[in-house]
């Protein structure tokens, strides 16, 4: 007879664990992800408004042949499942000083729209700093984010034979530092200052390397026609066909052990038994033992802490009024450092920069109603009092106003995420949307990897290497899916083989022996 294939339980069905599990089913492997929510997502979540959903995490896709990859390796094309629409203006910019500055899909554009609004000077700043950038993402790109286990010897050697590296990193400065010697200008300083966030750092503490972050944005941003929803729901669709089966509002509550290896994952639902448990959630839920004692030393405590930052979200549907908006939309704050002075304290900063994403805006301007999300960064931890949520939308709404930007409805309370609320819904996460800090110059070796120290228990998403954001947890899926690959043909007496099957069912696993419809 046929071996039966490896059963792999996925724990969680955020990006990371879709693309795992889209890759582990094409290989052959029985595959059943587990998903607290109602629905595939994770942070890739919407709400409901008047307008439909609103995406309420991620709002774009960068680093696109990192998707195409996905699909090409399961011997299908993204244009297929897939429609991405290019954003000619990549952000618009507004400083309270009057300044505005959009920066465009066209690096030339770009470069004359610096100059148009801070002068020629700044512009070549701005140029030598892009080529920084791009110098910085070509060279770590294959030794860090596509490297399953990058390691300091390896990074060391690259240096060695590229000494002028040294400088683009500038290892002695923080990203901040970088920025005061290459600006003049105090509002660039501010600008790519930001980009510290998108892995959720301060400028002050992040380290000078990742200016890198700029090139992945350069090179091309898409918004998803649909949502970013729709590419989860893609991702789901497509590891169904190839028969994983997805089980919704089923969280996971313990890993079982046995003879040392992972066996089991239990839920309220009941056992669906493992040869290997993929974890794509916080890793911080298996250190503190949530997933039970037997895998709380599965990740170093030095991967998980210190912790990164949390925000406070907005995503409603209202009629705007004032400046013209882009697809994306910063307002910043008066006082760079103030922002982040207050979170550090573990406060709501006073005079924060605030991000706008005009949903309906990827393919034009639309009449009327749109869908929107706002993004204030916060601190992670239990943020979300009564009070604090009313502080919050005062802050968020009154500061626009000052720019001259109105919302028709303004959106209520229930419309906030906080840092409580995120907490929740990623357990033992405090709150933080990209797991571990980036700061310190070597914080990005320190993410735990796709293996653990638990036999036949695998890590992904963007708590593990190479972080966060949507590309880095795609390529953390990758990183997964071959380890554990590698490591079954190693252990078992057979390889994966191809198998079909479908999605979700409404019935409970039977026991201690589940049946292959609900538990393979």
């Amino acid at each position: 007879m046929k071996p039966a294939p490896p059963r792999i339980v996925v724990i969680g069905a955020g990006i990371g664990g879709l693309a795992a599990a889209l890759r582990l089913s094409h290989a052959g492997c029985a595959v059943t992800v587990l998903e607290a929510q109602a629905a595939p997502g994770g942070k890739m979540r919407t709400v409901q408004s008047a307008a439909g959903p609103v995406d309420a995490g991620p709002t774009v896709l960068t680093l696109r042949p990192v998707f195409e990859a996905l699909f090409a390796d399961v011997g299908i094309r993204l244009e297929d499942h897939l429609t991405l629409l290019p954003l000619s203006v990549l952000a618009r910019h507004f400083w309270d000083d009057g300044a505005q500055l959009d920066l465009c899909a066209d690096a030339e554009q770009s470069a004359a729209n610096v100059a148009a609004a801070f002068g020629n000077r700044a512009a070549a700043e701005f140029t030598a700093f892009s080529a920084r950038a791009a110098r910085l993402f070509a060279a770590f790109d294959a030794p860090m984010m596509q490297a399953a286990e990058p390691s300091q010897a390896a990074l060391a050697r690259l240096v060695a034979r590229s000494p002028a590296l040294l400088r683009d990193m500038a290892p002695w400065a923080s990203l901040a530092g970088l920025l005061r010697s290459n600006f003049r200008d105090p509002h660039l300083r501010q600008l790519f200052g930001r980009y510290a966030t998108y892995v959720g750092g301060a400028p002050g503490q992040s380290p000078a390397l990742l200016s890198l972050i700029w090139q992945a944005e350069a090179a091309g941003v898409w918004a998803v026609q649909g949502g970013m929803h729709r590419l989860a729901a893609v991702l789901a669709d497509l590891a169904a066909e190839r028969g994983a089966v997805f089980h919704y509002a089923t969280p996971a509550r313990h890993i079982e052990r046995q003879s040392g290896k992972v066996a089991a994952v239990a839920t309220d639902r009941g056992r669906f038994a493992a040869d290997v448990v993929l974890f794509n959630g916080d890793p911080r839920a298996l250190a503190e033992g949530l997933l039970g004692e037997g895998v709380r030393g599965a990740v170093m405590p030095s991967a998980i802490t210190p912790r990164s930052l949390s925000a406070w979200v907005h995503a409603f549907a209202a009629t705007p009024s004032g400046p013209e908006l882009a697809y994306h939309t910063v307002f910043f704050g008066h006082e760079p450092q103030a922002e982040f002075t207050d979170l550090a304290r573990g406060a709501m900063p006073a005079d924060p920069t605030l991000y706008i994403c005009a949903q309906d805006r990827a393919a034009g301007r639309p009449n009327g109603t749109e869908r929107f999300e706002i993004i204030m960064n916060g601190a992670p931890g239990p943020g979300g009092t009564e009070k604090e949520i009313a502080a919050c939308q005062t802050l968020v709404f009154s500061r626009l106003r000052q720019f001259g930007l109105h919302f028709d409805p303004l959106p209520g309370p229930e419309m906030l995420t906080t840092p409580a609320h995120f907490g929740a819904l990623f357990p033992a996460s405090l709150g933080s949307l990209y797991g571990r800090s980036p700061h310190g110059l070597t914080a990005g070796m320190k993410r735990p990897t796709a293996r653990t120290t638990v036999p036949g228990l695998y890590l992904c998403g963007g708590g593990a290497h190479p972080g966060a954001g949507v590309p880095m947890a795609t390529l953390s899926a990758r990183h997964a899916a071959a380890a554990i690959l590698t490591d079954l043909a190693s252990t078992l007496p057979h390889r994966p083989a191809a198998t079909t099957g479908g999605t979700s069912t409404g019935s409970a696993p039977t026991g201690a022996a589940p049946s292959r419809s609900s538990a393979s």
